[in-house]
C-alpha cells in the first residue's frame, strides 16, 4: 500500500498563483491524498482553495495571524504539517505558493522517499527530497501558465543540479536547501522538529533547517521528475523591503550556528548605506529606519 501523502502550502495573497497552483495538482499522475493550504493573515485563501481544489482530496484550511514582525513563514509551515500529519499523512510535500508542479512530481517524491527509507525508524537519518525549479517568464495573467508545456518555456535555477527524469543524486551542500519545492516523511519531520519559529519574516529560516539535517546526520537529495514551475511575480534584488527581517534574521542564525547566511543580500545592504556590522558585538545593525527608505 502507498503512503498516504499531504501537499502542504502556505500564503498571503497571490490567489491566481494558488488556482494555477492546484490546477497543477489536479493534473499529477498521481494525486495527493490530503491538501492543506495555510492563510497568513488572509481570509480570502479558503475562498480560492474551495474554487479548485480536486472533490476527491481530503482538503483542510488552516490560518495564522500575521506578525509585527512580518509574515511568520515558519510557524505557518509547521501549522501545515501539524494538518497534514493529523489527517494521517505520512508523506508531506511542500510547495511554495507561487509553484505549478509538473506532472510527476507528487509520485516522484512518494517513489524516492519510499526507495531510500524503506521502512523507517526514528533511529534512522532523516531524508529530504528537493527537485528542481525551473522560473517562468512574465505573462499578462496567471492563468496562462495553467498549460501542460511549462517545461518548455522554464529556465533552470543556475545553482542547483540539471537531472534526468529518473535521476536522484546526494546534495553536498546543504546551505542550498530552499523551502520552495522539498518533500520527506512525517517521521523524519518529526525528528527534525520543523521549522524554527524563532525566524520571523523573511529570511533565515531555510538554510536554518538545512543546518539542522546536517546536525541530525540527515541526507538531501536532488530529485529528477519534481520540477516545480515558478510562476513569474515582481521582486526585488537585494529585498529592501525586507531589511528588518533579513538583518534579525541573520543575526539569530549566527547566534545558533556562528557564521552569517543571506551574505550577498547583507554586502549589498552595507554597500547601499543600509546596513553594518556593529564593531562592538559583531552582529548586523539597520542603518535606516524603515519610514526613510
Amino acid at each position: 500500500m502507498s503512503a498516504r501523502t499531504a501537499v502542504v502550502t502556505i500564503a498571503h495573497g497571490r490567489h491566481d498563483h494558488l488556482a494555477g497552483q492546484l490546477w497543477g495538482l489536479g493534473h499529477q499522475v498521481v494525486q495527493p491524498d490530503v491538501f492543506v493550504a495555510v492563510a497568513m493573515d488572509d481570509p480570502g485563501i479558503g475562498d480560492v482553495v474551495a474554487q479548485h481544489a480536486q472533490a476527491d482530496w481530503e482538503v483542510a484550511v488552516a490560518s495564522v495571524p500575521r506578525s509585527t514582525a512580518g509574515l511568520p513563514l515558519s510557524a505557518a509551515r509547521n501549522a501545515g504539517a501539524r494538518t497534514a500529519i493529523d489527517a494521517g499523512a505520512e508523506v508531506l510535500v511542500f510547495l511554495d505558493v507561487d509553484c505549478i508542479p509538473s506532472s510527476t512530481l507528487v509520485q516522484r517524491y512518494a517513489a524516492v522517499l519510499a526507495a531510500r527509507n524503506g521502512s523507517p525508524s526514528r533511529a534512522d537519518p532523516p531524508v529530504v527530497a528537493c527537485g528542481e525549479i525551473g522560473y517562468l517568464p512574465p505573462v499578462p495573467d496567471p492563468g496562462h501558465y495553467r498549460r501542460r508545456d511549462l517545461a518548455h518555456l522554464a529556465r533552470p535555477h543556475p545553482a542547483r543540479p540539471a537531472l534526468g527524469a529518473g535521476e536522484v543524486r546526494v546534495a553536498e551542500d546543504l546551505r542550498l536547501f530552499w523551502s520552495l519545492s522539498f518533500a520527506l516523511a512525517a517521521d523524519d519531520w518529526d525528528v527534525l522538529g520543523g521549522f524554527s519559529e524563532d525566524y520571523v519574516g523573511y529570511g533565515g529560516e531555510d538554510t536554518d533547517f538545512g543546518q539542522r539535517l546536517g546536525a541530525a546526520q540527515g541526507t538531501m537529495l536532488w530529485v529528477g521528475g519534481a520540477t516545480a514551475y515558478h510562476q513569474h511575480h515582481p521582486s526585488q534584488s537585494p529585498p529592501v523591503q525586507h531589511l528588518d527581517a533579513i538583518v534579525a534574521n541573520a543575526n539569530r542564525f549566527r547566534r545558533r550556528w556562528g557564521w552569517f547566511p543571506m551574505g550577498g543580500w547583507l554586502e549589498r545592504f552595507d554597500a547601499m548605506g543600509l546596513a553594518e556590522v556593529d564593531e562592538r558585538t559583531g552582529e548586523w545593525r539597520v542603518l535606516r529606519p524603515a519610514a526613510a527608505r
